[in-house]
């Protein structure tokens, strides 16, 4: 997986699946529809914005917190989000996001982020950073099973092309 580099869009602590996707938009399971409303009750419009793509959000504490629909990972990979960076993870969010391959990651530093910085992430090295003021962070790198989870495109993808060799 070569390195994730992208526009940052900056969340705070305590965002929850219902601002990520909120209930009133689950009738569908169609990730291009989640996708139109990822961020909605957080920031409205978001997920229709188009300068959204390739983009990294950095968030605060407990991001992701809630309920356990794996809804809310959907449509952030969906809205084509790279990498969400956060202080920390609802454990039910970071397990679903994983599983469907939206690379995230733990960073305590994450409040030094502002708003349209530029964000690069090296999973397989341990390192992020802020190329718009110039730092670099370490963080723990992504073992190889979850690197072959994340280019596989989440566990399913993994698990069929493992059986499949």
């Amino acid at each position: 997986m070569v390195k994730i580099k992208g526009k940052v869009f900056v969340f705070g602590d305590n965002v929850n699946t219902d601002e990520i996707i909120p209930a009133r938009y689950l009738n569908t399971s169609d990730p291009q529809e989640l996708a139109k409303y990822c961020m909605e009750d957080a920031r409205p419009g978001f997920g229709r914005r188009d300068d959204i793509k390739g983009s990294i959000i950095v968030a605060g504490e407990n991001f992701g917190c809630g309920s356990s629909r794996e809804h809310a990972p959907v449509a952030i990979k969906a809205a084509g989000i790279s990498c969400v960076i956060a202080k920390s993870f609802a454990r039910i969010f970071f397990r679903n996001a994983i599983n469907i391959g939206l690379p995230i990651v733990e960073l305590k530093e994450a409040d030094e982020f502002e708003e349209g910085d530029v964000a690069e992430v090296d999973l397989e090295n341990g390192v992020v950073r802020n190329l718009t003021k110039g730092k670099e962070y370490r963080i723990r790198p992504y073992p190889e099973f979850l690197m072959k989870i994340m280019e596989a495109g989440g566990w399913l993808e993994y698990c069929l092309k493992e059986v499949g060799e």
